[in-house]
């Protein structure tokens, strides 16, 4: 899921939302599930189970992680003291890669990894390739020198793919991005039900 390669159009279809973090194309044009029965599929009144699959399948996909990572996700969520669903979200958002294509360094979370993945990035003046590093408040991520250059780069600085949070705090002079504070449930840029994540996994971790 991590090196998801398969056709996002179709993912976000079946799913019936947009997922920002999978792809920059949205489903406005053909808002119906994929297949020959997309319009009768829509109308199917899924089961409690599909329900709860379905927003944990949004999170999954928005932010490119494994069932393995889901699940210490959720078991660190649990150790926090707020509610278990938001603390997830929070978690989720605080990853460097989300921050990265947050930031407007790259068009979507897959695209934010492969960066921080191949060294691009420098986290506090210090370089870090591990997209799944939760950032606190004060962090600040950059562009190294050297990548600035990089086409994807220069062209989604122009122009993000979505709207730089407000928890976020950009320097346009500098292109440095500080984390000003946590993240909301609110600051999550597609509709999920987080309770029915929460309830998804309550018997499987």
């Amino acid at each position: 899921m991590s090196r998801f390669i398969g056709p996002r159009l179709k993912v976000m279809r079946a799913l019936g939302v947009d997922l920002p973090g999978l792809s920059r194309k949205t489903i406005e044009a053909r808002p119906t599930p994929p297949g020959q029965h997309g319009n009768k599929a829509s109308r199917k009144r899924r089961s409690d189970f599909g329900v709860k699959l379905q927003e944990k399948q949004k999170i999954r996909f928005n932010y490119g992680l494994t069932e393995t990572q889901m699940r210490r996700l959720i078991l660190d969520a649990r150790k926090g003291k707020e509610p278990t669903g938001e603390r997830l979200l929070q978690l989720l958002e605080r990853r460097m890669d989300n921050v990265v294509f947050r930031a407007g360094f790259a068009p979507t979370v897959i695209a934010a990894r492969q960066l921080v993945s191949h060294g691009h990035l420098m986290l506090n003046g210090k370089p870090a390739n591990i997209p799944s590093i939760r950032l606190n408040v004060g962090d600040e991520i950059a562009v190294k020198a050297k990548s600035k250059h990089i086409p994807m780069v220069v062209e989604t600085v122009k122009q993000p793919s979505l709207e730089r949070p407000e928890w976020l705090s950009w320097d346009a002079s500098t292109q440095v991005v500080k984390v000003a504070h946590l993240p909301a449930v609110s600051d999550v840029p597609f509709p999920v039900d987080v309770q029915l994540v929460v309830e998804y996994y309550a018997n499987r971790v």
